[in-house]
């Protein structure tokens, strides 16, 4: 499949290409009739315990492994009426876990509000963090923030060295990271016994599927002990979901076909089973609701006969909803499986 692109930092044209790429065949099952196989499918909502807001596209880095195509020049966040219809449909509801994510969520002015109403509500709540911005001179109180509020921290960090870091984070990424690191450490996160939980995300660089958690995790934290006095609570592995820049990386590299190969023959129906859309509802930064961050990448919102805004909220109703699935699904369900909280299996 040939596609000509403008550049590795540009998305494609549309999210409409995006799903057209996804759902040629090439061979390749579609993941509805990979489901069929499994009794699994129509593939359903079981009961929602994480509460998932992408507060927008806003972030002080351009990563090329990017699914929200997020960057500084990004202007899609969330107003702070739609935070507050957030914080509405959270009341109805005995949702324990509120997932803050972006671009850099804490660049919302919203951030701050999402976290205090959430934490007033009783609710746990975590930050999807990609560190650099802690040093960013206008959030200079943000850690300490984050630590009084007893925010987890889920932290991405591609590797535990520079150059496969920088490679896919932009130059000195890694060294900021690693000062942000101790920062956190410093006040207690990722310290046995302090209540303050650091978590760090592992996805690859290139075009294979991530190693076992357990096994990169200890890799992990052996080297940022002993090579940078670092310490975390878990590391979770994601894999990278083939849509937005990834997937400009795998069509430019000629590593598609490749990489879809690799996910299809990985899938593992007890992965399928433990799918994140199961658990989650993903609100995007205009209050569109989604089945998980994926989905609201390629603007798939939720299915028919559910609420589909945050104003309709209605939680029965998308407990028992059905999923909305595409090809891209294959990522979440090869080999020990992926999800925001990492290996499902």
């Amino acid at each position: 499949m040939l596609v000509t692109l403008k550049s590795r930092m540009n998305p494609l044209s549309s999210t409409d290409e995006q799903l057209r790429i996804l759902s040629a065949r090439n061979g390749f099952p579609a993941f509805e009739e990979k489901l069929h196989g499994t009794g699994l499918a129509p593939l359903r909502a079981t009961r929602i315990t994480n509460f998932q807001v992408n507060v927008g596209k806003l972030c002080n880095q351009t990563c090329a492994h990017c699914h929200v195509d997020a960057g500084p020049d990004r202007r899609e966040i969330m107003s702070r009426e739609t935070a507050e219809l957030c914080i509405r449909a959270l009341e109805q509801t005995d949702i324990p876990t509120v997932d803050i994510t972006g671009g850099a969520p804490e660049l919302a002015p919203c951030f701050r509000y999402l976290v205090e109403e959430s934490k007033k509500l009783g609710r746990h709540v975590m930050d999807r963090c990609n560190l650099t911005v802690l040093l960013v001179a206008s959030q200079a109180d943000l850690a300490e923030f984050l630590a009084r509020h007893q925010v987890e921290i889920i932290a991405s960090l591609p590797y535990f060295r520079a150059a496969q870091t920088d490679a896919q984070r932009g130059e000195g990424v890694f060294d900021k990271s690693i000062r942000a690191l101790r920062l956190l450490n410093d006040l207690g996160y990722g310290r046995e016994n302090s209540g303050l939980k650091l978590n760090l995300i592992y996805n690859p660089v290139g075009a294979f599927l991530p190693p076992k958690q357990e096994a990169i995790e200890q890799q992990f934290r052996r080297e940022l002990a002993q090579k940078h006095g670092v310490a975390f609570n878990h590391l979770y592995t994601m894999t990278n979901m083939p849509i937005s820049r990834f997937l400009e990386f795998l069509l430019n590299t000629n590593n598609y076909e490749g990489y879809m190969e690799r996910l299809v023959n990985a899938f593992n129906t007890t992965a399928a089973a433990g799918v994140m859309c199961r658990t989650m509802i993903s609100v995007g930064w205009n209050g569109t609701l989604y089945d998980c961050d994926f989905n609201q990448m390629l603007e798939l919102p939720t299915g028919d006969g559910t609420p589909r805004h945050i104003r309709d909220f209605d939680a029965k109703q998308l407990h028992e909803r059905v999923i909305v699935t595409n090809n891209h699904c294959y990522g979440c369900t090869a080999g020990a499986g992926s999800s925001c909280g990492g290996a499902t299996i």
